[in-house]
């Protein structure tokens, strides 16, 4: 533990700022997979069988109560379709298009900051390296010729911290980014699929 806290310490004021966007990453990446993996993650199966089977019973307020029973994206979606079910097929799909629209960036949201976050904590990184080298430079100038060299091995060593620390930030931002995005994508293809079935069984003669 000392040697972490000497570590954080010795690498100067920048590591502070690297420390802030590690901890808005991890926060990021934490709350998007809630939003991704739990709060938007159900049945797809299970919910389009349920709204075909009360549609052929033509109970669509019971259709629409089932889409209540869950804040994912697909039932929002859904229910926007059935308010307008008894006009034209025309008004359906808008319907549904509009609700996509709008709860589709919804999933996307604060995802892209990882990419920004690992970019910047890099550049940090390699800014209070510069910052530390030219330090390390100034204070041996003043040195003693016997001290030089062993200075300026510390000065560098101190001045590397801040690299350091800025590629451990930028690793999860853009691991968690990369396993986002791709699960992001799962999701909306799963979520099209379905509004897509549902669709033409919504817009079906009965």
């Amino acid at each position: 533990m000392d040697s972490i806290f000497r570590f954080f310490i010795q690498g100067g004021p920048v590591m502070y700022v690297i420390l802030f966007a590690l901890i808005i990453g991890i926060t990021v990446i934490v709350e998007r997979l809630i939003a991704i993996q739990f709060k938007n993650r159900i049945d797809s199966d299970t919910f389009v069988n349920q709204i075909t089977q009360l549609l052929k019973n033509n109970n669509v307020n019971g259709a629409i109560e089932y889409c209540d029973r869950s804040e994912a994206s697909l039932p929002r979606i859904v229910k926007a379709g059935l308010h307008e079910l008894n006009r034209s097929e025309k008004d359906v799909q808008n319907a549904m298009e509009l609700a996509a629209m709008v709860e589709i960036p919804k999933l996307e949201k604060r995802t892209h900051y990882l990419s920004m976050i690992a970019n910047v904590s890099t550049l940090l990184g390699l800014l209070g390296t510069i910052l530390g080298l030219i330090s390390a430079f100034a204070a041996v100038a003043h040195a003693d010729a016997a001290d030089k060299a062993s200075l300026l091995t510390a000065g560098i060593s101190v001045a590397m911290n801040t690299t350091a620390l800025g590629i451990m930030t930028a690793l999860p931002c853009l691991i968690g980014y990369t396993y986002l995005v791709e699960k992001t994508n799962e999701l909306i293809d799963e979520i099209n699929e379905n509004v897509a079935r549902l669709f033409r069984i919504m817009t079906m003669p009965r």
